[in-house]
């Protein structure tokens, strides 16, 4: 004779808080080594270059308050006003890099003999240094024996001295930047293009589309979140234009290709600079306009996609 079955009465174990909020917590867990490294890096910098820039300050002795006293300087600064437009050059031309990199994209996205060895050429900007491009771009420009005034001698022109006239140098600096961005944009774009929905394109076709409609109506839309990226990472390249504009000229002829993070890194860091309070103002200004560019990009974007 079996004994009858007695139901459990006694209630479910209770399951620890860890237990309860692993899924919520797991993912913040993998953030937090990130976020702290942000905020330490790159948040809590900004609040103290905001703080200096109200400092008269050499980097070692004893700062001393000055309040606005740096930004009212900067609005008498002739240097801060040739930098400044010389940034606004940079921006508008800059952006030339992202249809450059496109069309060199929808090029190379293609399944045809050799491709791989043209994708690796116009790969090769992107992986070598600035400093090796500001290098090349400074033989490529040499009024003796650059390749650019060998060419030109060949049609009977006199060799321009790039790098040595105000009047071309900051464009001859923003084309040796181009290079190794639109070939960045570049790789942006092919990555995009591998997430293109063929079935829509399909049925462009099955529509008559090609051509220029083919693209400004189906592959773009589809292609936004690397335009995106490229038009940020364009921008902040060309606000923090430094390194060519130091290898090729030094901010020369005269100060006249100098932009606003060479004049900061001029005011604060070099041997005639020390004043760490007026290239923090700089710094801020450059933050700002910065900002602005990408908020307003952002909000663009936004009502582009509330709109559909």
């Amino acid at each position: 004779m079996t004994a009858p079955i007695v139901p459990d009465t006694h209630p479910p174990a209770k399951r620890g808080w860890w237990k309860e909020n692993q899924q919520r917590l797991a993912p913040w867990l993998f953030l937090a080594p990130g976020i702290f490294m942000f905020l330490v890096y790159v948040i809590i910098p900004i609040f103290q270059s905001i703080n200096i820039s109200f400092y008269d300050w050499d980097g070692l002795g004893e700062a001393t308050w000055v309040g606005t006293g740096n930004y009212v300087e900067l609005m008498d600064d002739e240097a801060f006003y040739t930098s400044l437009k010389n940034n606004v050059i940079w921006l508008v031309l800059y952006m030339l890099a992202i249809p450059m990199g496109l069309f060199v994209a929808l090029f190379l996205n293609q399944t045809v003999r050799g491709i791989r060895i043209y994708k690796s050429l116009f790969f090769f900007p992107f992986v070598i240094s600035q400093v090796v491009v500001g290098l090349v771009f400074a033989w490529f420009y040499d009024p003796s024996y650059g390749l650019m005034n060998i060419v030109l001698g060949w049609f009977g022109a006199e060799p321009i001295a790039v790098l040595a006239d105000e009047r071309y140098v900051t464009y001859g600096i923003i084309a040796a930047g181009l290079w190794p961005q639109t070939a960045y944009c570049m790789i942006l774009y092919l990555t995009g293009l591998n997430a293109v929905d063929p079935e829509q394109i399909e049925a462009a076709r099955l529509d008559n589309a090609k051509g220029a409609k083919m693209l400004w109506y189906v592959i773009l839309p589809q292609l936004r979140p690397a335009t995106f990226i490229a038009v940020v990472v364009t921008v902040i390249g060309a606000l923090r234009s430094f390194d060519l504009i130091s290898i090729m000229t030094d901010g020369g002829p005269w100060g006249s290709s100098r932009v606003l993070a060479f004049y900061m890194y001029e005011q604060a860091f070099s041997e005639y600079g020390f004043r760490m309070g007026y290239g923090a103002a700089i710094a801020v200004v450059l933050f700002l306009i910065m900002m602005v560019y990408i908020a307003g990009f952002l909000w663009k974007m936004y009502r582009d996609e509330k709109g559909h």
